[in-house]
C-alpha cells in the first residue's frame, strides 16, 4: 500500500541574505601598483633626507661643482710643471680673496644705500604730496574717516566696560629690539661663512686629488668590463656637461653685465659701469640677484632723477634684462649644452630652490645633469632620463 508523501512545505523559509555575515575581501595590489607605491614612498623619503641633511649635502655638491669647473685650469698648470696641489691651493685662495674683496666693496655700497633710505622716504613723501596738490585726496579722506570710526568704537567700548564694572585690559605690543635682529643676522652670516669655508676645502681636496675618485668609482663598479665602461661614460658625461654649464653661466653673466651697463648709460644713471659689474656678479644667483639689482637701482634712480617714472624705468629695464636672460636665454643655452628639456630645467631649478633655497637655485641644473646621466644608463630609470632629455 503506497503511502502518500507529505507535500513539501511551501512556506519553507529562505535563508536571509542580510543575516549572512559578509566577509570583506581585500583585493591585493597588482605588482605595478606595489611598485608605484614603493616609488612614491622612496621619493618622499629622499626629499625629506635631502632637506634634513642639507648642511652636509650642499657643501659636498657645491665643492664637486666648483672642482669640475676649475679642473681645466689646474690641468693646464700641471702640464706646465706646477704641482697639482700647489695650483689647486693658489686657485682656491685666489677665488676666496676675490669673493671677499667683492663682498667688501658691495657692503660699502649697501651701507651707503641704507644711509640714503630716510632721504628717499622723505623725498617720496614730498613727491606724493606735490602730485595731489597738498590737499586731501580720496585715500586720505577714507583714512581719516576710518580713524574717527575706530576712535568712536574705542570710546563706546570704554564707557560700557566702566559702567559694567569690568576692568579694562590694555595689550601692549612688544617693542622693537634691534639686538635680536642683529644676533639672528650674525648667526646667519657665521653659518654662511662656515659653509663657504667647507666648500673651499672640499673644492681644494677634489682638485688636488685629480681623477683619483673617478678611478675608484670605476673600480667599485665591479669586475665586469661592461659595468666599468658604463660608469666611466656616466662620469665623463657629468664632467663635460657641468663644465659646459659653467661656461654658459659665465657667458650669460657677462651679457647681463654689458646689457645693464649700456641700458643704464643710455638712461643717464650715474656709475653705470659699476651697476653693470654688480649685475653680472649677482646674475650667478638666479632670481634673487635680479630682485636685488632692480630694487637698489630703483632707489638710486629715484634719488638721482627725483621722479617715480624714472625710478620705474630704471627698475623695469633691469628686470627686463634679467627676465630675458633667466627665462629664455639661459634655459635655451643650458638645454643645448646639457641636452636637456628647457621645461624640465626650469621646473627642476624651482624645485631645488624650494628645497635648499639659494643654494638650490645654484645647484639645480648640475644636480639634474647628474640625475639624467645616471638614468640614461640604468635600465629601470631610462623613462625618467627620456623625460629630462630633449
Amino acid at each position: 500500500m503506497l503511502q502518500s508523501q507529505p507535500p513539501e512545505d511551501s512556506n519553507t523559509e529562505e535563508p536571509d541574505v542580510a543575516a549572512v555575515p559578509l566577509v570583506a575581501s581585500v583585493m591585493p595590489l597588482s605588482p605595478a601598483g606595489r611598485s608605484l607605491s614603493l616609488l612614491v614612498l622612496a621619493c618622499l623619503a629622499v626629499v625629506y633626507t635631502l632637506h634634513w641633511a642639507s648642511a652636509v649635502c650642499i657643501p659636498v655638491l657645491a665643492g664637486m661643482l666648483f672642482s669640475y669647473a676649475l679642473s681645466p685650469l689646474v690641468d693646464w698648470w700641471q702640464q706646465r710643471g706646477v704641482a697639482r696641489a700647489v695650483s689647486a691651493a693658489l686657485l682656491v685662495v685666489g677665488l676666496v680673496l676675490a669673493l671677499v674683496l667683492g663682498a667688501w666693496s658691495l657692503s660699502e655700497q649697501a651701507s651707503k644705500l641704507v644711509e640714503l633710505l630716510p632721504q628717499a622716504a622723505q623725498k617720496l613723501n614730498e613727491v606724493v604730496r606735490a602730485s595731489h596738490g597738498g590737499g586731501d585726496n580720496t585715500f586720505t579722506s577714507v583714512q581719516k574717516a576710518a580713524a574717527r570710526l575706530e576712535q568712536a568704537a574705542a570710546d563706546s567700548t570704554q564707557g560700557a566696560s566702566v559702567s559694567r564694572g569690568v576692568q579694562r585690559v590694555l595689550v601692549e605690543k612688544p617693542h622693537f629690539n634691534i639686538q635680536d635682529y642683529f644676533w639672528s643676522g650674525t648667526l646667519g652670516l657665521l653659518q654662511t661663512l662656515g659653509q663657504g669655508g667647507v666648500v673651499a676645502l672640499i673644492t681644494f681636496f677634489l682638485l688636488a686629488s685629480g681623477d683619483r675618485f673617478r678611478r675608484k668609482a670605476v673600480k667599485l663598479a665591479g669586475p665586469s668590463l661592461h659595468n666599468k665602461r658604463i660608469t666611466l661614460q656616466a662620469l665623463n658625461q657629468i664632467h663635460d656637461q657641468i663644465q659646459r654649464y659653467m661656461l654658459v653661466q659665465l657667458l650669460t653673466s657677462v651679457l647681463v653685465g654689458l646689457a645693464t651697463w649700456l641700458c643704464f648709460l643710455a638712461i643717464g644713471l650715474e656709475n653705470a659701469a659699476v651697476w653693470g659689474v654688480t649685475a653680472g656678479l649677482l646674475d650667478l644667483v638666479p632670481y634673487v640677484g635680479s630682485v636685488l639689482i632692480a630694487g637698489t637701482s630703483a632707489l638710486v634712480g629715484f634719488l638721482q632723477f627725483g621722479t617715480l617714472e624714472m625710478a620705474l624705468l630704471v627698475s623695469g629695464s633691469s628686470l627686463l634684462i634679467h627676465s630675458i636672460e633667466s627665462m629664455l636665454l639661459t634655459p635655451w643655452l643650458a638645454s643645448r649644452s646639457s641636452k636637456m628639456n628647457p621645461v624640465a630645467i626650469f621646473i627642476g631649478v624651482l624645485a631645488w630652490g624650494w628645497l635648499w633655497g639659494i643654494w638650490g637655485l645654484l645647484l639645480g641644473v648640475p644636480v639634474l645633469v647628474v640625475i639624467k646621466a645616471v638614468c640614461d644608463r640604468t635600465e629601470g630609470l631610462k623613462p625618467l632620463g627620456e623625460l629630462l632629455g630633449e
